[in-house]
């Protein structure tokens, strides 16, 4: 499997991130696990080499569902979901 765009994965976070605050490391395992992914698509780099593939792409829909107001950021580097992003998973 490919890693997921950071469009795909804005639905496994916002999943993930409404069941309590969680951090780009921890969601990116969890996630992985959620999705089978393999050893080597979990390690596979950015081309400059300074962060994971799938850390930042958890990054970008972090950012992206923040600025529609789904994702809240209580301290520097923990997301939760806000009360917006709990009713839209809840409408389904």
């Amino acid at each position: 499997m490919a890693i997921p765009s950071y469009q795909e994965l804005m639905l496994p976070v916002l999943t993930l991130a409404s069941e309590g605050e969680t951090r780009v490391p921890v969601a990116a395992d969890t996630i992985a696990d959620r999705l089978g992914l393999i050893e080597e698509e979990r390690e596979m780099m950015l081309p400059s080499r300074k962060q994971r593939l799938l850390h930042n792409r958890i990054h970008w829909a972090k950012f992206y569902m923040s600025k529609a107001g789904l994702i809240d950021v209580p301290r520097r580097g923990v997301f939760t979901a806000s009360a917006a992003g709990r009713q839209l998973l809840s409408n389904g």
